[in-house]
Parts: C-alpha cells; structure tokens; sequence
C-alpha cells in the first residue's frame, strides 16, 4: 500500500467538447474526494481529431488514443481519460497501460437525428435513398442489414460541429446517427428524433463508459483513482471488453453489449456484416465475479457460428 501525499496529478484528455465534459464530470469528483491534491488538466490532440478521412487510413480506433498513451507512457502525464468505445480492443491494445477507474454508465444506445425544424420520423419512415451519416462502420453494417433501402455515408467530426452542419444543409447527409449519451453530454439530447432499439440497433462495445488509464506499475496513481470507480459498470466494462479480447481485436462492425441484474450479468454479442448480410450473434450469462469469462464464452460462441469468415472483413 502507498502513502498519499499532497501531489500533482496530470490529466491527458482530449480538447474536444464532449471529451472536456467527460473529463470535467470526472475532475469534479476527483477534487471532492481529494481537495489537498492538484489536478492537472493536460490537452492532447489526438490524431483522430486532426484527420478528417476514414480512421482506417490512421490505424482506425487508435488514432484517438495513440498520442495520450505516447504521452502516458514518456511521463508527460499521470492518466488519461476516454470513452471506453474509442479505446483499441484489448489485443491491440498500446501494453504497459491499464484501466484505473470506471465512471457510472451513461446511456448507450444510439439515436436518429434530423434536421432542425425537420417533421419527426424514424429510420422505418424515411424514403429509400435517404443518406444517413454515421462515423461508425458498425452502425453502416446495422443500416444495411436492418434497413437497406437507405444509404450509409461516412461523416466525421465533433458531434456540435456535425448538427450544426446537418441543420445548415452542409453536412452532404439528409439525417445522421449519434450516441445518445453524446448528445446529453452536449446539452442536445432534444435533437434525438428516434432513440434505436438497442436489441436491434446493437450498441458498441465500452458505449456511454469513461474510464480513465494509468501506467501499469504506477501504484499511487493506481491508489487514487481506484475509489473513484463504480463498481457495476466495472463489471459490465469487464465482460464487454473481454469478448473484444476473444475475437482478438480492432473490429469496425462488432458489437459487445453486458446488462447486470440481481448479481448476474449477461453478455449480448454480434459480428456484423459490412455488407448487410445476417449478423452473427450470441448470448452468455454468468456470476458477476466472472464477468471476463462471460465475455470470453460469447466471443468463443460467435467464433464457433463462424465469425472468422466476418472477421477477415470487419478487421482493421
């Protein structure tokens, strides 16, 4: 056990709006339970906020944590914080960085939005070949396999920057997909046209999670923010990055969802199809107390269905 002393803690986060939420949220609990230690706000832009094409072209998921780590790893910083979902899967993971604390889950679902002033509809009600923007290829693969009489386009950008281009009629999209918890995040939770059913319209894997990262061997660190983490959604953070792990990982088109309820937890788990063909999905439930192993057996569930063949394809 470590001893802790008046210090300095230096944060890495990215400048983004909806990251400076998140990481506000999380400073605004660090200083409550820590008034005698200084924290440090460090901004880093990451690659992905400078590159406007495919993140396939900059290593996909990674380009947004790459230049924190960097900065983890030298030193620079003390931790960094991100949104679970952003993180590369555990098997690409950047080594000698580990998870400390795990803020309360948000909503994960996913939304329809529409332009300002625009009729309220759903995705079922727009006409064929209305252009749906979206940043994600998983949310492509569910719009091709769910309704594939409207078109994917990719879009990129800060999620403000994104509405107020939609609503001006410059985004080259009639209507876009957000995160729900995004858009709260935001203060435009309004704008959420329709909220996707998350049975159907899967969610990512680490959606609506913060976590918040520190060098591995780095024990007052690890000390500190321990007590910060919500012990439930460790657990349902656990199972969902565990499936990732066991279909060893980067995937653009896969989708790792965990519910807890009355000290189980279940594990709802698909490979999607970029192409629009049929996902492959599976369930697996267990003792919350083994929340990597429930995840390991969906990942192991969707593998004997015959995920290699999708893997190859939805593969960064």
């Amino acid at each position: 056990m470590t001893t802790l002393t008046a210090r300095t803690v230096r944060l890495g986060t990215r400048p983004s709006p909806m990251a400076m939420e998140q990481t506000d949220r999380f400073a605004h609990a660090f200083r409550a339970r820590y008034p005698d230690i200084t924290l440090d706000i460090c901004k880093i832009t990451s690659e992905g906020d400078a590159h406007h094409g495919p993140l396939s072209q900059i290593g996909g998921k990674g380009a947004f944590t790459r230049r924190a780590d960097e900065h983890l790893l030298a030193g620079q910083v003390d931790a960094t914080i991100a949104c679970a979902k952003d993180l590369p899967s555990p098997h690409d993971r950047t080594p000698g960085i580990t998870v400390a604390a795990v803020l309360p889950r948000e909503d994960a679902r996913d939304v329809l939005v529409l332009p300002a002033g625009h009729p309220r509809a759903t995705l079922a009600e727009l006409p064929p070949g209305t252009r749906v923007g979206t940043s994600a290829p998983r949310r492509a693969a569910l719009l091709h396999a769910l309704y594939p009489k409207l078109t994917a386009v990719p879009i990129r950008g800060n999620a403000d920057r994104r509405l107020a281009r939609l609503d001006g009629g410059e985004l080259g999209v009639d209507v876009m997909i957000a995160a729900l918890a995004g858009l709260r995040r935001l203060g435009f939770a309004d704008r959420a046209d329709e909220i996707l059913d998350p049975t159907l319209w899967l969610p990512a894997a680490g959606a609506g999670i913060v976590v918040v990262e520190h060098r591995a061997g780095d024990a007052a660190t690890a000390e500190l923010l321990a007590p910060l983490t919500h012990p439930a959604t460790r657990i349902l953070l656990d199972a969902e990055r565990a499936v990732l792990a066991g279909l060893e990982g980067g995937l653009t088109a896969a989708s790792a969802h965990a519910t807890l309820d009355d000290g189980r937890v279940t594990v709802h788990a698909a490979v999607l199809d970029p192409a629009g063909g049929p996902a492959l999905r599976t369930d697996s439930s267990g003792p919350a107390d083994r929340a990597a192993d429930v995840g390991r057996k969906a990942a192991q569930g969707l593998l004997n269905a015959g995920a290699a063949r999708l893997l190859a394809v939805t593969h960064e």
